[in-house]
Parts: structure tokens; C-alpha cells; sequence
């Protein structure tokens, strides 16, 4: 593992971007979305995805240029074509638009169609929470499958994640779960790297639990929904409402079978303040949160955590003593660098 200064490693993102035809404002909210993925120890959704990304964008997957197509604006309730462009710059700007339009609208919220990739979406939150909002980001992927219904073999649905990001008096509640035990980013990684789950959380192609990601990137199997195969039609549910959420309020889903990597995404901001006040909020939210830490941990459990509590403290350590990112991964990219013609920042840090 090489220890990496986030500020450079975002310089050398980038610059891989706006060289493979990404516009400047684009590349540099992409590469800020990767770069945070890092920080609050998403890993597998961090920086380790800008290959995919380049080689959307040489074949044409990922549009690098342009703009949103407006479906549908009716002031608290926006819908947009995302016309395959970057997932995380999407978000960025409806996020942006959506704080404008919170002081007049109480709620406003986004359906996007045809989005590229979004990233990890636990790395929105932060700063819809650190302005005081409360935070909903939905995702389904219409192409492609990897789990399959409760009770069933062949896979029809995605990890299909939701997020929520509440404020409160300290560090955000960052809640971000996939309504799968895994994610599909995590499986190719240890598909990768010759690894196999801790767990059974897959099923062959005939159904057999399985702890091989391979079987299913592979050989036709599925991931299994989140509470496995003793519960998991509370998985099954979660997925099945992203899906009809993000595709039917889209208008953009399965039934029009895309051929590229394509996304349906749900975002919703709410203002406390059209409420009982961000103050009261705060207040139900804070006691809340500490009646958790303080629960008598069990045993083998150092202590009980609230969502987002990992995540601040490796932000923290990272923002101050560099990311770890492996050897590997920085060696491919900085090949490509060189391929594309790009000076790349020599980012070490004492380790």
C-alpha cells in the first residue's frame, strides 16, 4: 500500500479525466466523488473505479460532455435525462439545484434516467447534512442483473443502495446499504484478486449457496438479498422498491432493455425548517444518536457505532495523514497516464 495525499491523487484523477474528453467541471466533481469514496473508506467504490470509468468513455458508454435533458419541472419535483453522463456530477448538480429551490419548496425532488455510474452514494450525505437537510439518494442499475427475487435463481435486480444522511450536533448519520448482502463492486474485486467472500452470500446457477464471487460474475448465480437465505425477503422488498422507485418516477428502467451501463436515481432533499425547525430536529436527532453509543456493547463488540461514525473518523485521519491506496492500482493508472499523455503527480507520503 502506498500512503497517497488526497489533494494529489484528485490533481492526477482529474487529469486522467479531461484527457479521455470528460469536461473540466465534470472531471473535477468526478474526481472529487472518488477521491471522498476514499476518504470515508469506501474503497471499492473509490478511486479503484476510474479504470471502468476511462474505458466507458473510450467506447462510448460514458458520455464526457454536455448537458441534462429536462423531462419534467414542476419546481419541487424535477425529473432529468441523464444522457450517460457521469453519475457522480448528475447528483452534484441536482443536489446544488435542489438547496436553491429548498428555501421556496420545503422537499424537492430529483428522478434522473440513463445516468452513467454514481459512486458510492453514502458521499453525498455529508454535505446536504452539514447544511442542515436531510438527505434520501435511491440507485437501480436497469442494466444489468446480479440478484435474483427471494426464492428464485436467475437474477433480475442490482445491489439496488439507498442512502440517508441526517444532521445532527456532531458528526452526520450516514446510513448507505445495498438491499443485497454484497455489492457487485465488491464481488469483482475479490473476483480479481483470487478471494472468496467471508460468507455464503451467493447462489450458483442451480442455487446452491456459494462463498465464490466468480460464480457469479461468471457462471450465471446470484447474489443473495440481504438477509440471506433465511430472511431474505426483507432484501428482496428494499430492491424491489428502488427499482419501481427510481425506474417508474424516472421513466427510464428495464423495459427498455439498455445496452450500456445505465442507472435510475432518486434524490430527495427535505428542509427541517419547513417542519418543526432544524433546532427540534437536531434535538430528537442528537439524543437518539448517543442513546446508541451509550448501549452496553456485547461481548467481542469494543463499542456500538452509529452510521457515519466510521466513516468521520477515517476521513479525519486520511485528510491529515494521506490515503492508503495499493501499489497496484496507482501503478495501472499512472500507466495510463503515461499512455495518454498526461503528467502524473508523483503522490507518496511517508508511510
Amino acid at each position: 500500500m502506498a500512503r497517497v495525499s488526497h489533494a494529489v491523487l484528485f490533481n492526477n484523477v482529474v487529469a486522467l479525466l479531461e484527457a479521455s474528453g470528460v469536461d473540466r467541471d465534470k472531471a473535477q466533481t468526478v474526481g472529487d466523488v472518488l477521491v471522498e469514496a476514499d476518504l470515508i473508506g469506501h474503497d471499492t467504490h473509490g478511486v479503484a473505479l476510474l479504470e471502468s470509468y476511462l474505458d466507458a468513455l473510450a467506447n462510448g458508454r460514458m458520455r464526457g460532455s454536455g448537458d441534462v435533458r429536462v423531462v419534467n419541472d414542476r419546481g419541487g419535483c424535477i425529473t432529468w435525462d441523464g444522457q450517460r453522463l457521469p453519475g457522480g456530477w448528475l447528483v452534484r448538480k441536482a443536489l446544488a439545484l435542489g438547496y436553491e429551490r429548498l428555501q421556496r419548496h420545503g422537499v424537492v425532488t430529483f428522478a434522473i434516467g440513463n445516468s452513467h455510474h454514481i459512486g458510492a452514494l453514502a458521499v453525498y450525505l455529508r454535505d446536504a447534512a452539514e447544511r442542515g437537510y436531510v438527505a434520501q439518494i435511491k440507485c437501480s442499475t436497469a442494466s444489468v442483473a446480479r440478484m435474483a427475487p427471494y426464492g428464485g435463481i436467475r437474477p433480475v435486480f442490482t445491489p439496488n443502495p439507498l442512502a440517508e444522511g441526517y444532521p445532527t450536533n456532531g458528526d452526520p448519520v450516514m446510513i448507505d446499504i445495498s438491499s443485497s448482502i454484497t455489492t457487485t463492486s465488491l464481488t469483482q474485486t475479490l473476483a480479481r484478486e483470487g478471494r472468496r467472500y467471508p460468507e455464503q452470500w451467493a447462489l450458483t446457477a442451480e442455487g446452491e449457496p456459494t462463498d465464490d464471487p466468480r460464480a457469479v460474475l461468471e457462471g450465471g448465480g446470484t447474489l443473495l438479498p440481504l438477509g440471506g437465505s433465511l430472511k431474505g425477503h426483507k432484501g428482496y422488498g428494499m430492491a424491489l422498491g428502488v427499482d419501481l422507485m427510481t425506474q417508474g418516477l424516472a421513466g427510464f428502467g428495464r423495459v427498455d432493455h439498455p445496452d450500456h451501463m445505465a442507472l435510475a436515481v432518486f434524490i430527495q432533499l427535505i428542509d427541517p425548517q419547513a417542519f418543526a425547525g432544524l433546532d427540534a430536529f437536531v434535538r430528537q436527532s442528537s439524543y437518539t444518536t448517543q442513546l446508541c453509543r451509550d448501549t452496553p456493547a456485547a461481548p467481542g463488540v469494543d463499542a456500538v457505532r452509529v452510521p457515519g461514525d466510521a466513516a468521520a473518523r477515517k476521513r479525519r485521519a486520511a485528510l491529515e495523514h494521506g490515503l492508503e491506496i495499493p501499489d497496484a492500482l496507482l501503478e495501472r493508472l499512472e500507466r495510463r497516464a503515461r499512455q495518454a499523455g498526461v503528467a502524473w503527480q508523483g503522490a507518496g507520503l511517508p508511510g
